[in-house]
């Protein structure tokens, strides 16, 4: 692998944790519902040029855009308005991989051995050990959302598979343009006041609302797409196992969070089980791909 294409995907680590600060910068400054309308406005703006009908997938393109832009990231950012500890958060939000490995189980008819069951079981009981945790036990309607956030990340990964051969820019393009009236409505009655009261808020926050835009969604998605098509899965899945420790050091300097034994236990289960997941269904797509003919 080129030192060049190393720097990028450790870059993307980079940015992915870092978005952690953003939307809680974001959702400090304004209504949750609101600023993730104002990261699909700019994502639309950023996207636009690239949007085009997709014959006969239409439907799943929407669906798609719907369950991963407006729900997926309505519940991510008020798990973030609620919460004070964002290392759990982080933490939490890992259980995407686990809920993506059981809906591939229970719809494609997927079958896995006692590896990845074993990384299954590790990536809950560590979230599950975040919940009896006495000193963040005020966070748990927050882990509950960032796990529904989760829950929605994963379904679309299985709806994006059968979306293969459309460009990310179009898929994120429909996604901002269903999304956005959603959220915008959803705003106004949810959050009453809050589009009038924008003309108050920081500069700052918008700078972070177009950080999660540009740098995370287009920048880190978007390249982590391009790096796949140059370099086999395997090679590059573990180079993104870092973000969520980094994400867990970013929010503990900047905000000073306590890290509490049962967080520090819990986060290494649940990593250890989502490392092992990701690692083997890697191994394990190579492997089908290997003995596929042709």
């Amino acid at each position: 692998m080129k030192p060049i294409h190393i720097a990028f995907i450790l870059l993307i680590d980079l940015l992915w944790a870092g978005n952690i600060i953003a939307i809680k910068e974001s959702v400090l400054a304004m209504p949750p519902l609101l600023a993730v309308a104002l990261r699909y406005a700019v994502l639309l703006l950023a996207c636009a040029s690239a949007i085009r009908l997709v014959p006969g997938r239409m439907r799943l393109v929407l669906a798609t855009g719907i369950l991963t832009g407006a729900i997926q990231f309505g519940l991510g950012a008020y798990s973030y308005h609620v919460a004070t500890n964002l290392s759990a958060l982080a933490i939490a939000g890992q259980l995407g991989v686990p809920f993506s490995l059981l809906l591939a189980i229970l719809i494609d008819g997927e079958r896995i051995a006692w590896r990845r069951t074993i990384g299954i079981v590790l990536a809950f009981a560590g979230v599950l050990l975040l919940v009896f945790d006495p000193r963040i036990a005020d966070e748990r309607l927050a882990l509950l959302l960032t796990a529904a956030a989760a829950l929605c990340w994963a379904a679309g990964n299985l709806m994006f598979r059968r979306l293969s051969g459309i460009s990310v820019l179009n898929l994120y393009g429909w996604q901002a343009l269903i999304s956005l009236p959603v959220l915008l409505l959803a705003s106004a009655i949810a959050e009453p006041g809050g589009i009038a009261a924008l003309g108050t808020v920081p500069i700052s926050a918008f700078g972070w609302i177009v950080y999660s835009a540009i740098a995370a969604s287009l920048v880190g998605h978007a390249g982590m797409s391009w790096l796949l098509q140059k370099y086999p899965v395997t090679l590059l899945t573990p180079l993104t196992l870092p973000t969520p420790l980094l994400a867990v050091i970013f929010v503990t300097v900047v905000y000073g969070t306590p890290i509490t034994p049962l967080m520090v236990a819990g986060g290494l289960l649940t990593l250890a089980g989502v490392a092992i997941i990701t690692l083997r269904t890697a191994q394990k797509s190579v492997e089908n791909r290997a003995h596929e003919p042709g």
